[in-house]
């Protein structure tokens, strides 16, 4: 296949690249202006031009997995306007070119999150579960319905609500083992909020897929079967790590600190299964966390 991927510079972006290349696909990389070498000819900047076809050529399948970084900063408003404009925007953007191309793709896999569900408590969560509320959910919804023009196009979509995704060189996990390493690590207000999580490895894994499995569409939890509460996943940590986990931080403080984000992020609760998933049978490589978390830290600690 011939994959057209944006966000490819970034953390699950690398590693589907290099999977998919290694299984003898061929993957086009689509980047902001600003992001590409002079010599890149997949830009976001074709769409603009309307020189699409010229500069790409036909692909296969397109992998969207573009957005602002939601926890790089405190989040004020300019910076919810940019996390929520990267994903919506830009998403009907690419959706309205696909629709308009003479040579469509079969497939958009196309990125959301677990935040879709908002904060739920012990509540078991599955893709037929309605949305949550709150900034996170809001964004989320209307991230997955900017994929309509390319539904309405006969493009098969498939909207991949992502959880905590487990990387020793990424993502939220990266941020924790320099803490932990040094036994400063320790549970999240009362530790009694869910965490839904996936190995990198695994994600990638349904991201092929979803790629090649004719069947799937609409909404599916890239989650792993277990998920844990922030206790659980403080102590297995602590465990893999042989490192103490006793410095709690207590919610009032998260918020002092990170403000807003510390309930939409640190101290929400998402207990979310893969229904979908288990329903077709995907094997999970890691599902249980600390398995996932002895092949992902000891790779490099």
């Amino acid at each position: 296949m011939r994959v057209l991927i944006s966000g490819s510079n970034g953390l699950v972006g690398r590693a589907l690249t290099a999977h998919l290349n290694k299984g003898g696909h061929e993957t086009v990389a689509l980047r902001r202006v600003k992001d590409a070498p002079s010599s890149e000819r997949t830009m976001w900047e074709s769409i603009r031009r309307q020189t699409w076809e010229q500069d790409i050529g036909a692909i296969d399948a397109v992998v969207h997995l573009a957005g602002e970084n939601i926890a790089a900063r405190r989040w004020t408003r300019r910076t919810k306007q940019r996390i929520r404009d990267s994903r919506i925007l830009g998403t009907e953007q690419l959706c309205r070119h696909l629709a308009n191309l003479s040579e469509k793709p079969g497939v958009l896999v196309a990125a959301s999150a677990v935040g879709y569900y908002g904060n739920r408590g012990d509540e078991i969560l599955t893709e037929k579960s309605a949305p949550g509320t709150g900034f996170l959910a809001d964004v989320c919804r209307d991230w997955e319905a900017a994929c309509l023009p390319a539904a309405q196009a006969v493009i098969r979509v498939v909207n991949l609500r992502i959880g905590t995704v487990l990387a020793n060189n990424g993502g939220a996990l990266a941020k924790l083992l320099p803490i932990y390493k040094l036994g400063l690590g320790g549970k999240l207000g009362t530790g009694r909020q869910w965490t839904s999580w996936i190995s990198l490895e695994d994600l990638i894994g349904v991201i092929e897929l979803a790629l090649f499995e004719s069947s799937l569409n609409g909404p599916v939890n890239a989650v792993s079967p277990n998920p844990v509460t922030n206790r659980e996943f403080t102590r297995i940590l602590g465990q893999v790590l042989r490192r103490p986990t006793v410095f709690a931080l207590p919610a009032a403080l998260l918020r002092a600190v990170t403000g807003e984000m510390a309930n939409s992020l640190l101290l929400a609760s998402a207990r979310v299964k893969p229904g979908r998933l288990l329903d077709i049978g995907f094997q999970f490589q890691h599902p249980d966390l600390e398995t996932a978390l002895r092949n992902t830290v000891l790779m490099e600690y």
